[in-house]
């Protein structure tokens, strides 16, 4: 996961700010966080989605950097609050790569670089039949659970990515992880899902 602060010493507000007088000093905010994007995005929906919604996320980003709260350091929540809404265009996609998820135990992002220990096929199993609950969430408890759980934002950030109160999104993730506990028969499978505190 990249942060704002990165080798080139500056945050993302400075890079989007001096982006608007220097187009190319968003290509910054590019490098920071392209790859967690990209990951996050083909965890969703898979590798072939994933490059079109990447491409698109960035292009709305730079259309509207005018628009982008400078006293915000980090765009992390922004660019994510992005891909999640162009996101919900592939909402089929998504229960399409969840489904093959459930039935292949492979994700996308981790499957290269895994062996087939007995713990990695144990693992897969639990994948497998998280993957299919998932998949039967309502979108809105789903996009704050993987975003807390894959993206690794905090509950402050994906209120800020979904345009909603950090009480909608403790709701909603209490609820998603309540109906994952029931289809899956009790079990905790959100023990991937931090139970952090909320960073407000």
């Amino acid at each position: 996961m990249n942060d704002t602060n990165q080798a080139d010493g500056g945050d993302d507000a400075s890079s989007i700010e001096r982006s608007l007088r220097e187009p190319e000093a968003f290509a910054e905010v590019f490098r920071r966080h392209a790859a967690d994007i990209t990951r996050y995005v083909t965890r969703r929906l898979g590798a072939d989605a994933a490059d079109d919604v990447v491409a698109e996320t960035f292009l709305a980003a730079f259309r509207q950097r005018h628009l982008y709260d400078l006293s915000r350091p980090s765009a992390r929540p922004w660019l994510y609050g992005i891909a999640t809404h162009l996101m919900g265009r592939h909402r089929r996609a998504e229960v399409r790569q969840l489904r093959i998820l459930e039935r292949t135990g492979t994700d996308p992002v981790a499957a290269p670089f895994t062996d087939r220990s007995d713990d990695r096929v144990s693992a897969e199993a639990t994948r497998r039949r998280l993957a299919g609950a998932l998949a039967t969430l309502p979108r809105g408890h789903r996009d704050a659970l993987l975003l807390v759980a894959w993206a690794g934002l905090t509950y402050t950030e994906v209120a800020e990515a979904l345009d909603v109160r950090v009480g909608t999104v403790r709701s909603r993730i209490n609820r998603g992880r309540t109906k994952l506990r029931k289809e899956l028969g009790g079990a905790n499978p959100m023990a991937i899902v931090s139970e952090e505190p909320v960073h407000e």
